[in-house]
């Protein structure tokens, strides 16, 4: 999880014993253990759900843009003579 050499930034935060302890009742043995660990997991699975649906929010804006759409086809159908090259007509 830690990278080779990645500095350590200590923070304290306060967080609701609720929370914490429904935390560790879901976490795998190991990092329940450790509550350092636990929310360094936490965050980068965040980070990683974040970067994932921004990806997928600007994939769906290309998609719905007119100029791309129209580029894209332009792009099919210069290659659709090709589309069967190499395969069998039969």
């Amino acid at each position: 999880m830690r990278h080779k050499h990645s500095r350590v930034v200590r923070r304290s935060v306060a967080l609701p014993e609720q929370l914490v302890q429904e935390a560790l009742s879901w976490a795998s043995k190991e990092p329940a253990g450790n509550l350092n660990r636990l929310v360094a997991e936490s965050l980068a699975d965040f980070i990683a759900r974040k970067k994932a649906r921004a990806f997928d929010d600007a994939m769906a804006a290309m998609a719905a843009d007119p100029e791309i759409r129209k580029e894209c086809a332009a792009i099919g159908a210069e290659f659709a003579p090709a589309d069967l090259d190499g395969l069998g007509r039969d």
